[in-house]
């Protein structure tokens, strides 16, 4: 268990996954780099971690992921074309990716899942506590959900993950956290997590989504975690264990999430994310929300 003061720094992305549901778009293009709007997916990830003041991103990656690196990368060649045609403007737009943050890279041999995939970081992280940004849950700037996470992390100590309210009938989709009420109407201490489970066994309505700010005990028992759901090393499982026993690495807190959240992990929400995205954009919005509401009209 770490002291409950000390600064975090850094971030880990899994993005190792093969993206199966988006074939063929996949095939040679990891997930990660499937366009929402005009930036890949993976740059806001790490858009969020840097504006959290988590300037050391790890991303965990696999086979065929290269174009993740080359993203990060300067394209000289690029950057000299814009350059000699004055285009400013896309120059910064290429530029800025460069800059986000210092990101490092290690290969998740075996894909034995998310506990797997974390575990992986152990060497990078080391005895620091650590945010877990997954690529699929895009969470807008204007909800800062990290930044409320590690205040509360460096508040108390131990880990912290994200909540976010869901139907009854939809909770067997996500990992489920039984809570208790703190003093803090967003903040809640976590004392039982289940893996997807059967809407008449859940513990409550509250769904884990895809940002947690971990101790680094969770390396300890992740080594020793058994193949769970889906024969994958599961992160909820050894979760569910820190939060059963404090003294292994300090509470489990939720930070209840009420913000704005775009849901990439499928092809429809995915679309719903664009099309949102699209239309709250200054550049965009106006002539975009004009086509859409003649669109609908005309041919819904």
């Amino acid at each position: 268990m770490t002291d409950a003061h000390t600064r975090i720094t850094k971030a880990v992305i899994p993005a190792a996954g093969l993206g199966t549901r988006f074939l063929p778009a996949t095939k040679a293009t990891p997930k990660e780099m499937l366009p929402v709007v005009d930036k890949p997916a993976i740059q806001y990830v790490v858009e969020e971690a840097a504006s959290a003041g988590l300037g050391d991103v790890l991303m965990i990656t696999g086979r065929n992921k290269r174009p993740l690196e080359d993203h990060f990368d300067r394209n000289h060649e690029l950057e000299a074309a814009l350059q000699k045609k004055g285009d400013a403007n896309r120059l910064a737009k290429v530029q800025e990716s460069n800059d986000l943050a210092t990101i490092h890279y290690v290969r998740q041999g075996d894909p034995r899942g998310l506990g797997h995939a974390v575990l992986c970081a152990a060497p990078h992280v080391g005895d620091e506590p650590f945010a877990v940004l997954l690529g699929d849950d895009l969470i807008d700037p204007r909800d800062p959900l990290l930044q409320k996470m590690v205040e509360v992390q460096e508040e108390h100590g131990g880990s912290v993950i994200a909540l976010m309210e869901v139907e009854p009938s939809q909770i067997h989709l996500y990992g489920c956290a039984a809570v208790q009420a703190t003093a803090d109407g967003d903040v809640v201490q976590v004392t039982d997590l289940v893996e997807k489970p059967d809407p008449a066994d859940a513990p409550s309505n509250y769904a884990i989504i895809g940002r947690y700010v971990l101790d680094p005990a969770v390396f300890g028992i992740l080594r020793k975690t058994e193949p769970g759901r889906g024969g994958e090393i599961q992160l909820t499982d050894a979760l569910q264990q820190l939060a059963a026993d404090e003294k292994i690495g300090g509470p489990v807190h939720g930070v209840v999430f009420k913000g704005r959240r775009y849901d990439t992990g499928d092809r429809g929400d995915y679309l719903k994310a664009i099309v949102r995205l699209a239309c709250e954009r200054e550049d965009l919005g106006p002539e975009f929300r004009s086509w859409l509401r003649g669109y609908v009209a005309e041919e819904i």
